[in-house]
C-alpha cells in the first residue's frame, strides 16, 4: 500500500506540475472539484507556512515505525495494516516534495472545503480513518473474547 499511495501521489503531482500553471484553476467536476496548482513550504491547509523541513525527519520517522510495527505483529488487523500503509506513504509522498523541490504541490480544492490539498495529504487522511476503524474493530474483538486470566 505505501507504495502505491506513493507512485500515485507522485504521478499526480507530476501532471500538475507540467499541466497547470501555479495560480492557475481548472473546473474538474463542477460544483464538487477544482484543480487548482499552488505549491505550499507548510503543511495542511498553509498551516505552519516555511516550515516544511521538519515534517522530513516526521515522514521518515512514520515510516520506521510502520516498518518496526509490521515486523512485530502489531499490525495484525488488515485495517491497521492499511492504515499504516497510506499514512506513512501520504507522509514520504509529501516529503519527497519536500526534499526535491522546498515545497509541496497541492491541487485539489473541494468545493465548500478549507484550503487546497493533494493525494498524498487525502492519503494521510484515510489512513487515520482506517487506523481508528481498526482499533475500534480490535476493541469490540477484545471484548468479545477476553483473554483468560494466567
Amino acid at each position: 500500500m505505501l507504495f502505491a499511495v506513493i507512485a500515485v501521489d507522485q504521478l499526480s503531482k507530476i501532471a500538475v506540475r507540467r499541466s497547470l500553471p501555479v495560480g492557475d484553476s481548472y473546473l474538474f467536476w463542477p460544483g464538487v472539484l477544482r484543480f487548482t496548482h499552488i505549491e505550499n513550504t507548510g503543511a495542511a491547509g498553509g498551516s505552519f507556512e516555511g516550515w516544511g523541513p521538519i515534517f522530513i525527519p516526521v515522514a521518515i520517522a512514520v515510516v520506521v515505525w510502520v516498518v518496526y510495527a509490521q515486523r512485530k505483529g502489531k499490525l495484525n488487523n488488515p485495517w491497521l495494516a492499511a492504515g499504516a500503509g497510506f499514512f506513512a506513504g501520504g507522509a514520504v509522498g509529501n516529503a519527497i516534495d519536500r526534499l526535491l523541490f522546498a515545497r509541496v504541490t497541492d491541487f485539489l480544492e473541494w468545493t465548500g472545503g478549507r484550503g487546497i490539498m493533494n493525494l498524498a495529504d487525502l492519503a494521510i487522511n484515510v489512513g487515520v480513518l482506517l487506523g481508528i476503524v481498526g482499533m475500534l474493530l480490535e476493541a469490540r474483538a477484545a471484548r468479545k473474547n477476553p483473554e483468560p486470566d494466567v
